[in-house]
């Protein structure tokens, strides 16, 4: 299947699911996570509790629409100095939180059922969404081993994902993520632009007017 063919208004009832190619090494798994939504929501509440969402300023000086965190050994920071992955979180100048069970577990299982076996990530991007929020596109560089994939889940509210190419002038298309959808690309996807379009105002059963997304990596 195509990935235009599976386009859908965001106001749309929530379509019959099914795992979708949108690349060569990049894979949809619909609603893999759908069933761990719960405890995965409750762990990051732990997390930011100890380590708060904060919109990040770029190095050009802006703040970030979407808010952040990080778990796991390395968290991700960007500031007027540049972007890097740090073991210690600036705000709190304590480590990140450690990595919960549940969230490599499901990193690895979503991983190997796209085709990466023996993933294990040593971070996790905590994005969350508010209407109006949104991610430009760019490409996931900053890590050390760039072997190993990325594997992005959804929580919450929809909101049309931006594929690309990897060239940023590429014109993305547009694939609706629903909760509990995953996405997984790596090998020669793994440096495609990406992005997400402007948060939707909605409201979810588990999240209310939120969309969090959890992005595990090989960072070291």
């Amino acid at each position: 299947m195509k990935p235009h063919t599976i386009l859908l208004a965001l106001d749309s009832p929530e379509p019959a699911r099914r795992d979708v190619k949108l690349g060569t090494e990049t894979t949809l798994l619909a609603s893999f996570a759908a069933a761990h939504a719960s405890d995965l929501l409750e762990a990051i509440d732990a997390i930011a509790r100890r380590s708060p969402f904060r919109h990040m300023i770029t190095p050009g000086g802006w703040a970030m629409s979407v808010a952040m965190t990080s778990c796991g050994a390395f968290g991700w920071v960007t500031n007027p100095s540049g972007y890097r992955y740090d073991a210690v979180d600036p705000t709190t100048e304590q480590s990140w939180p450690p990595m919960p069970a549940l969230f490599s577990a499901l990193a690895a299982r979503a991983a190997s059922a796209s085709g990466f076996p023996g993933f294990s990530p040593d971070a996790c991007l905590i994005n969350r969404y508010q209407p109006g929020a949104h991610l430009s596109l760019h490409q996931d560089r900053d890590e050390q081993d760039l072997t190993a994939p990325v594997v992005s889940v959804s929580l919450g509210l929809p909101a049309n994902f931006l594929w690309g190419g990897q060239k940023r002038a590429v014109r993305p298309i547009r694939i609706p993520l629903w909760h509990g959808d995953v996405v997984v690309w790596g090998g020669v996807d793994r440096l495609t632009f990406h992005g997400v379009s402007r948060l939707a105002d909605g409201e979810h059963p588990l999240t209310g007017a939120l969309r969090y997304n959890l992005t595990f990596r090989k960072a070291r």
